[in-house]
């Protein structure tokens, strides 16, 4: 089945029943088809990827470099603040007015 862009965002409900249903509906802009609308894979449609499958996705794309280390806990030697001093963010948002 296709359906103009137009038709679609006015019967979106309509559309997204047919591909519940079964149906693939392609989505068409000025006569060319953009898109298409189908039902979920069952095997995917509530799954969530696993840490495995997004370190996978992630590690594909050129630039991204993944951690190997364990999660970063914070300072061994805090910085206290005193009584009465300001907090950077403080600071940062005096600056700002």
């Amino acid at each position: 089945m296709d359906t103009s862009v137009r038709e679609l965002k006015a019967r979106l409900s309509h559309y997204l029943k047919l591909a519940a249903r079964g149906e693939q509906v392609t989505v068409t802009s000025r006569g060319r088809p953009i898109a298409r609308l189908m039902p979920a894979a069952p095997e995917t449609a509530n799954k969530e990827p696993s840490a495995a499958e997004i370190n996978r996705r992630l590690a594909a794309i050129p630039g991204v470099i993944l951690p190997t280390g364990p999660k970063p806990r914070g300072s061994k030697h805090p910085i206290r603040i005193r009584k009465g001093e300001k907090t950077l963010s403080e600071i940062v948002l005096e600056s700002r007015r």
